[in-house]
């Protein structure tokens, strides 16, 4: 993996991931942009505790544009993009419209291709594996930077699920607290331990292998299945063999594997509800230990893939008892779901 360190016109940073080491990428930003301004916040809800971003500048964010106006293609033909090359492979770059930033935290976008149409289901192994090393690489450049606790690299696909930009793009955050949801699993964790001296990710894991009813498959370095209290319709968690905290600690067969492995989940998910159907919507996070938790070990390195649609033209809205009280209800039975995925796989 070759990469190449540039900025923007406004001094936000952009790095060029390339496959060949003799790749050149000189093009400069021709854009006359205004410097980023954030008024990022982080408060703390009283009664939960939760933090709670304030970025009340996101909303002139781009919104939808036509295809010939995508900010994430290339800059060719006479386009003005983020991305000043006539091509690239993968991208990352600081958010224009950050959630966290001016020092608590950073966000960044990740381009996977130069193609428009393309998502990442469609990609190589090859180029799978080179967002995967752009995600490594991001992890641990973010990570050491003052006052970051945790890095969260994700990708939200689909108008149902709120993207606002249709080419293939995933994100990072770098957040300066510790996610809520880490916080639980933390929580959980421990108290797992003080109750049987074991780890809770060895274990779920090893009961889930051991049922099988829910799995949806399982390789040399990697087992999926769908977990046995589903919040979402379809809903799949990915785990390594071997416990590991973050994607830096991945052996190099688990990476190589780890590409393989996300593809196919990917395309299973686009072959769930039959032929014919749109692409579905879904969001992909991989969960990542914080950086500052001295037991950080004992955190699970996971990928949690899920989907809004519950059927054929159909979505899971956040009902009153989900958005308000966190009490989710699931409408597909997690067996079902995972007999589903397991039917669609590739030939």
């Amino acid at each position: 993996m070759k990469k190449t360190v540039t900025t923007l016109a406004d001094g936000r940073e952009l790095i060029y991931y390339d496959g060949r080491d003799d790749t050149v990428r000189t093009a400069v930003d021709p854009r006359s942009l205004a410097p980023v301004v954030s008024r990022s916040e982080i408060r703390y809800d009283e009664l939960t505790g939760d933090p709670v971003a304030i970025a009340s500048h996101r909303q002139a964010r781009t919104h939808l544009p036509p295809a010939d106006a995508c900010p994430l293609c290339p800059a060719r033909d006479g386009r003005e993009s983020e991305i000043p090359a006539e091509d690239y492979e993968v991208v990352v770059f600081e958010n224009r419209f950050p959630s966290l930033a001016g020092g608590i935290g950073r966000c960044e976008v990740v381009c996977f291709t130069d193609d428009h149409t393309d998502s990442f289901a469609d990609l190589g192994e090859e180029r799978a594996a080179l967002v995967l090393d752009a995600w490594t690489d991001r992890t641990a450049e973010l990570s050491a930077l003052p006052g970051v606790e945790q890095v969260y690299c994700f990708e939200n696909r689909g108008a149902e699920i709120g993207v606002t930009l249709p080419h293939a793009h995933g994100q990072i955050y770098a957040f300066p607290y510790v996610t809520p949801r880490t916080a639980a699993m933390r929580r959980r964790v421990d108290a797992h331990r003080a109750a049987t001296g074991r780890n809770l990710f060895d274990d779920l894991v090893a009961r889930e292998r051991a049922d099988g009813e829910r799995m949806v498959l399982e390789t040399e370095h990697w087992t999926a299945f769908v977990p046995y209290a589903a919040r979402w319709p379809y809903e799949v968690h990915l785990h390594p063999r071997r416990r590991v905290p973050d994607l830096l600690a991945l052996d190099a067969s688990a990476r190589t594997e780890c590409a393989q492995v996300y593809l196919e989940l990917l395309r299973r998910f686009d072959r769930i509800f039959g032929p014919g159907e749109p692409p579905t919507p879904y969001i992909a996070a991989w969960h990542q230990a914080p950086f500052t938790d001295e037991r950080r070990g004992d955190l699970g390195l996971h990928l949690e893939l899920f989907t809004v649609r519950r059927a054929s033209g159909k979505l899971k809205f956040l009902a009153g008892t989900e958005s308000g009280m966190g009490a989710f209800m699931n409408d597909v039975r997690p067996e079902d779901a995972a007999r589903r995925l397991r039917e669609v796989a590739s030939a």
